[in-house]
């Protein structure tokens, strides 16, 4: 079995796409080679700064022989055209007369094909014609046979197509050329068992072609001199030899551990950030970590500032000391081994923190000045979005929402939840945040905080924004929890109604995730609020803000439309948020499909009740019951062209089990309903159950269609008040199994 390597080598991959292209290329060699029919063990693929490297053992030397059938004309037909088809194959003509019942087929050599077949099939080549088909139906059919083709002769084709289908967010291309790559790519190696393939990639332009070679290059500085390997085993290591870790996760295992040691050394703990070791480790091939000093001039300054100056900015990790409070350190790595064991390098980097650090001190003393209620009028020439107005006309709206909403969020006093939400996007004008936009909400927290503001209103202002992903903490204080809410509320409503709805992947206002962070708001606080009304109350902020609006919503479009959209749009991400939680998305659809409910507290209780009822032995009968009841009503007032809706005829109930299930049903529809209007949704599952005897003895000794039109009707009427008593609970016709 054969191993291939392939490497492509090219200026410096940003960071955030090597794993995904290394995966893309890895998915594409793999796909080629399978439609080549070529059997392979797994492909391993790695990425480093400057290069995209795959390797696959297991292949077979050459492809499988290939055999195809194909059918040409009839016996019978025009000689031309029997001519033609023969003559496709590369086979003489006068061979077709030579063809009888006796006779059924005669091979010929490969020189017999033409070219073009040998060139598509490969060698050798051979060709079998017969006659088929039956008495009615007979057909000249040729059998074609080719050879594998060598696999140094299959792979240069294969490797081609699968750097251009590397999928780059940006990409570069070659003068003439239609290939693209993101960076210049400066060569290919490509090697098969140790010897290079012949084979080029087409870039056009000056260079024409890239040729594959069994040559790479190391580290960039320390070692730039190109040199030859003979397979994967070899390649890494001489790349290692060359200062260069092949292995992203064996990057990211250095950096964390040399940082970590070198901050333990001093008493510091290193902060966890992933993310950030991720980023760099695609950043460097040779990492060398090491510590540098923060000026304790700049530790007046907020530590998130500090932090999003190192982390975003310079690549920097934060440490702490014992206390968790952030040291006057810091952490950074090098692709770069000093002569001066680092000295020069940890100097450089001081001196261009301290320059970022200089500017970040600058806008705090800076914009400490100007109070936060002062900065409103400096919003009105901010663009919220063209058709939605000003961002001081968003903080109006705000105002109000949020007041609205107090109200019904325990502990939120109404007054401070106002004053909060109209100065929480006052900190956008300030200079901190023109800086680092990063900080937008963090640093209105401070400054609210340095204009003497309560507290709560001041923690509001920093938490409006979140949760601001499934992983983000969620507010719970109940100014917070208002706050936010609002925010998202207006942010949904407003887009929705100028139809700027999420389609596809296509998100660019995030409203799917302004969504699902107002979900989280809601459940995660308990609260009762009702859906309907507050999105009227969003769209009515958007009357006295926003030229164009009437009513709530723009020219041409109904609130209750406007509505109606945005309660499915929270379904649907509700149904996302509950999925890890293991609720079923048609038992959400089957409580909300009954169009009483937008209180998501009250529908997710209501969802986990019906999810106990489903999966429990009577809940599974009578679900089976309720569909057969359903499915005979609709499919006889379809052919009736009646509807059967209404109270059963008493005097009309002749069987015993017909009486026993309407005065059941009777009772469980009171029960039920009595249940559900105090929202103890459980007993109201359980009143449901006791309907699973009467409705087993319904069906077992009553026949619903018989001669007599009055009784079946009465009993049509019957089964649809039982489908009906369902109904009250949940549609369980939306319900799946």
């Amino acid at each position: 079995m054969s191993e291939l390597l392939v490497e492509l080598f090219s200026e410096e991959i940003p960071a955030r796409m090597q794993g995904r292209a290394a995966e893309a290329f890895k998915l594409a060699l793999a796909a080629e080679l399978d439609t080549a029919l070529l059997s392979h063990d797994p492909v391993e693929a790695h990425a480093t700064p400057r290069r995209l490297a795959l390797s696959v053992a297991g292949l077979p030397e050459r492809q499988p022989d290939n055999r195809t059938e194909r059918r040409g004309p009839r016996v019978g037909a025009p000689p031309q055209a029997v001519r033609g088809f023969v003559k496709s194959l590369g086979v003489p003509a006068a061979t077709v007369d030579r063809l009888s019942d006796d006779d059924m087929a005669t091979y010929f050599a490969p020189a017999h094909a033409p070219l073009k077949m040998v060139a598509e099939s490969g060698q050798p080549l051979a060709v079998s014609l017969a006659i088929t088909g039956t008495e009615k139906a007979r057909y000249y059919t040729a059998t074609v046979t080719a050879g594998g083709r060598p696999l140094a002769i299959v792979l240069p084709a294969l490797i081609n197509a699968a750097i251009g289908k590397i999928p780059w967010p940006k990409s570069m291309r070659w003068a003439d050329s239609t290939a693209r790559y993101v960076r210049p790519l400066h060569g290919i190696l490509a090697i098969l068992d140790g010897r290079s393939l012949i084979g080029a990639y087409p870039v056009g332009g000056v260079i024409g072609a890239l040729a594959y070679g069994n040559r790479t290059r190391g580290h960039r500085f320390l070692s730039p001199n190109p040199f030859p390997v003979a397979g994967f085993a070899d390649y890494r290591e001489k790349l290692r030899a060359a200062h260069v870790v092949l292995d992203a996760a064996e990057r990211r295992r250095i950096i964390e551990d040399e940082l970590r040691h070198l901050a333990t050394a001093e008493g510091l703990t290193l902060s966890d950030d992933p993310a950030l070791v991720e980023e760099v480790a695609g950043l460097i091939e040779w990492p060398v970590a090491m510590l540098g000093r923060i000026d304790g001039r700049f530790m007046s300054v907020p530590p998130e500032v500090l932090v999003t100056a190192m982390r975003v900015h310079q690549k920097y990790f934060a440490l702490r000391d014992g206390q968790g409070r952030l040291a006057p350190r810091f952490g950074l790595v090098a692709n770069m081994v000093a002569e001066d064991g680092g000295a020069t390098i940890r100097a450089g980097n001081e001196r261009v923190l301290s320059a970022r650090l200089s500017d970040a001190k600058f806008f705090w003393d800076q914009d400490r000045r100007t109070r936060l209620a002062e900065r409103l009028p400096a919003l009105d020439p901010v663009v919220f979005h063209a058709r939605l107005g000003s961002v001081a006309a968003k903080a109006r709206r705000l105002e109000a929402l949020a007041g609205w909403l107090a109200a019904r969020v325990p502990g939120a006093d109404p007054e401070l939840a106002r004053g909060a939400a109209l100065l929480a996007k006052a900190d956008l004008s300030t200079g901190m945040v023109g800086e680092f936009p990063e900080l937008q909400g963090v640093m209105g927290r401070y400054y609210a905080a340095e204009d003497g503001l309560p507290q709560p209103v001041a923690d509001a202002i920093g938490d409006h924004y979140a949760p601001a992903g499934p992983a983000d903490r969620c507010p719970t204080a109940p100014l917070s929890v208002a706050v936010a809410l609002a925010d998202k509320l207006d942010t949904l409503a407003g887009f929705f109604a100028i139809d700027e709805k999420p389609t596809g992947s296509r998100d660019p206002f995030a409203l799917r995730r302004a969504a699902l962070g107002a979900i989280r708001l809601i459940l995660e606080n308990g609260l009762a609020l009702p859906l309907r009304a507050s999105f009227a109350q969003a769209l009515g902020g958007y009357d006295t803000t926003v030229p164009g609006f009437r009513d709530g919503m723009p020219a041409g479009r109904s609130e209750a439309a406007i509505i109606g959209e945005l309660l499915d749009f929270f379904v649907d991400r509700l149904k996302v948020h509950l999925r890890e939680a293991g609720i079923r998305h048609d038992l959400i659809t089957a409580v909300f499909a009954l169009g009483d409910e937008d209180d998501l507290v009250r529908l997710l209780a209501r969802v986990r009740a019906l999810n106990d009822f489903v999966s429990s032995a009577a809940g599974a009968d009578l679900l089976t019951a309720f569909r057969r009841a359903h499915n005979i009503v609709g499919i006889e007032e379809k052919k009736d062209g009646a509807d059967y809706r209404g109270e059963p005829d008493d005097t009309l109930l002749r069987e015993p089990q017909e009486n026993t299930l309407h005065s059941v049903l009777a009772e469980t529809a009171a029960t039920s309903w009595e249940k559900l209007s105090h929202g103890y949704f459980g007993e109201a599952m359980s009143a449901l159950a006791t309907l699973r005897d009467p409705v087993d003895q319904f069906f077992s000794t009553v026949t619903v269609n018989v001669a007599d039109a009055g009784l079946r009707a009465n009993r049509l009427r019957l089964l649809a008040k039982l489908s009906a008593t369902f109904r009250r609970v949940a549609d369980f016709s939306e319900i799946e199994g």
